[in-house]
């Protein structure tokens, strides 16, 4: 039979369109994670090389290189420049990035929550019951002044209490310190801090310790449970490579499904893996603790947001989650 040469020709180039846009996908993913409990998540997918499992079922399997850094400056950068494909960070992080890349190829979205945790407020000064009662000789140890999530939260609530033009009566007390060296100055008693915007599982150790109590949580802040920390990446990357998107996403909700299904499992991961001091009953106490949610849905993100704008920190003024996590991403209780 005599084949249609045009016919052979629209086959053939529909074949390599096909083609190419099978290899176009990455092979190698590079992703980013914070060091502490926060990112549990995140070391279950490592651990357990989920990311790995889901790309093989999507029929495009890829390999991570998970990478620790410290703070999230390191990271942002990383994900703009495109050295990163997938970032976590707390809410203020993760707005910054979107708000800075809005409207371009690297547009920087939220994939999900990673955990919900709470951050409380501790001090050694017993006449202090509240924000209000923070005195010129008081300091308060958070990890960067002004911009980290803590330092934030201390201006929302300085903002509720002062009235929101004095957001930032507090941060004159404030000075940075990472949560390790703040803990131990805190317990010390030594003088140099008398509060520490705290975090898990720092808090947890400083909640056992005598003489000191909580002022106030991230939760009383923000007016309930909230989203801790963000995994985001950019829309020019989940474009390019749906399935490599599909397979961190799916694998973000596994992690949290394995970490809910057991919870001292996850404990004895995290130690292993982190060489946490804390022993895995302390760990997974502190999992157990009904205030600390594993969930990839994003809550009380929008105050944080609008509050970012209200006083400068982003230009754009954020309507609803959607602006700045990927329509994918579930919102069913979430805020």
């Amino acid at each position: 039979m005599k084949l249609n040469r045009r016919a052979i020709l629209m086959a053939a180039t529909a074949l390599g369109l096909m083609t190419h846009g099978a290899s176009a996908e990455v092979s190698t993913i590079r992703a980013a994670q914070q060091y502490g409990l926060s990112s549990l998540p995140l070391i279950i997918m490592e651990d357990q090389k989920l990311v790995e499992k889901h790309s093989e079922a999507l029929g495009s399997p890829v390999t991570v290189e998970w990478v620790q850094l410290g703070g999230p400056g390191a990271m942002n950068e990383a994900i703009v420049s495109g050295d990163l494909d997938f970032g976590s960070a707390g809410m203020p992080s993760l707005l910054t990035l979107w708000d800075r890349t809005k409207g371009t190829r690297r547009e920087v979205r939220g994939i999900g929550a990673v955990i919900e945790m709470p951050m409380d407020l501790m001090t050694t000064n017993p006449d202090v019951k509240s924000i209000a009662d923070f005195k010129e000789n008081d300091k308060i140890a958070v990890t960067t002044i002004k911009v980290s999530n803590q330092a934030l939260l201390l201006q929302m609530a300085a903002a509720a209490e002062f009235g929101d033009e004095n957001y930032e009566q507090l941060d004159p007390l404030t000075v940075s310190l990472p949560h390790p060296e703040a803990t131990s100055m805190l317990l010390s008693g030594g003088g140099v801090i008398t509060a520490h915007f705290s975090a898990l599982p720092f808090q947890f150790a400083q909640a056992k310790a005598d003489g000191v109590h909580t002022v106030t949580s991230s939760y009383d802040i923000l007016g309930g449970p909230a989203t801790n920390v963000a995994a985001f990446t950019t829309s020019q990357f989940r474009d390019a490579n749906p399935n490599a998107y599909k397979a961190f996403v799916g694998a973000l909700n596994e992690a949290a499904g394995i970490i809910n299904a057991d919870k001292r499992a996850a404990a004895e991961t995290f130690k292993r893996v982190s060489n946490s001091q804390e022993s895995v009953e302390d760990i997974q106490a502190m999992l157990d603790d009904p205030r600390v949610a594993i969930t990839t849905t994003p809550r009380q993100t929008l105050k944080i947001a609008q509050f970012m704008h209200q006083i400068g920190r982003l230009k754009t003024d954020p309507q609803n989650v959607q602006d700045y996590f990927f329509e994918d991403v579930s919102l069913e209780g979430g805020s």
